[in-house]
């Protein structure tokens, strides 16, 4: 009986990373998008009377971010960066 060499096991590749900023922390997540929500609960006493925005690229405006709102976090031009920012209140 011949001696077959063993094939060495394929390495499994590690889960794609998806940086995101909020007020300046960096967060690390696997997912390729998340909720507002979602990305609120990653950050430890989190204000309820905030809101979540989403910073602007270039000449973009911020954008707040509702709690049901999907975030795709794997775009070009690097990581998302969010910001606590105070409700508006109108009236």
């Amino acid at each position: 009986m011949a001696d077959h060499p063993t094939p060495p096991s394929a390495a499994p590749h590690p889960p794609p990373r998806f940086n995101f900023f909020v007020n300046g922390v960096k967060y690390v997540t696997d997912q390729p998008a998340l909720t507002g929500l979602q990305i609120k609960a990653r950050v430890p006493d989190w204000d309820p009377s905030h809101d979540l925005v989403l910073e602007g690229h270039g000449h973009d405006p911020d954008q707040v971010i509702r709690d049901d709102e999907l975030v795709q976090l794997d775009v070009q031009g690097g990581p998302r960066r969010f910001s606590s920012v105070p409700k508006a209140n109108f009236g």
